[in-house]
């Protein structure tokens, strides 16, 4: 099994596991052993499931105002929290490859291999919500025969998805791509340059 095909095993895992209570609250039970590859991937699609149906909270249009920002404030530091794992996991990469020969022609990707599997944890979220719509018992043929294109396309994007991170990661590992990584510098969250925060008139 290559590093995406277990990626894709643990991804579907964590999308099931927390199903299996669907509460956002839940305490997240990650089988795997602490600061291992496995552990941070697991952890990484559970702050997106999480996320996902926070985002599907916050759009009722009877929700309580107060709630509403409760939420809004809980779903900027899941994406804090977010952005910082997928810079723990690009930090595995760099260490992995990092005795890699990088050829003369070598040329930079477009994004990080752990922003790709960012991508990928989002698609199981994806597959696995669209699956839910063809199931319905309480609509017409009509959504569930557009539900099911949906899903379709979607495990093919998974399949092409899953394909091009493996080349990249390939590509890395014989250096015909190299890594480069850049800190994610979000101002908003940051009492020094968000003017808000900072008090600025």
């Amino acid at each position: 099994m290559n590093f995406t095909e277990k990626s894709n095993q643990i991804f579907q895992q964590t999308v099931v596991d927390y199903h299996k209570t669907d509460f956002i609250d839940q305490p997240i039970n990650n089988p795997y052993p602490e600061k291992s590859i496995e552990f941070y991937l697991y952890l990484k699609n559970w702050i997106d499931t999480v996320q996902w149906h926070l985002e599907d909270i916050i759009r009722d249009p009877n929700i309580d105002p107060v709630e509403a920002l409760a939420i809004k404030r809980r779903i900027d530091k899941s994406n804090q929290d977010r952005t910082d794992l997928v810079e723990l996991i690009d930090s595995y990469f760099l260490d992995l490859y990092k005795d890699v020969k990088i050829l003369p022609d070598a040329k930079i990707n477009t994004e990080s291999p752990a922003w790709a599997f960012d991508r990928l944890s989002i698609l199981h979220l994806k597959i696995y919500h669209m699956r839910q719509e063809t199931e319905r018992t309480d609509t017409d043929e009509a959504h569930l025969q557009q539900c099911q294109k949906k899903l379709e396309i979607l495990l093919e994007q998974q399949k092409d998805l899953s394909t091009a991170i493996e080349e990249l990661l390939d590509d890395i590992a014989n250096g015909r791509k190299y890594m480069k990584v850049y800190k994610q510098m979000k101002m908003y969250n940051d009492p020094d340059l968000n003017p808000v925060l900072y008090g600025k008139k």
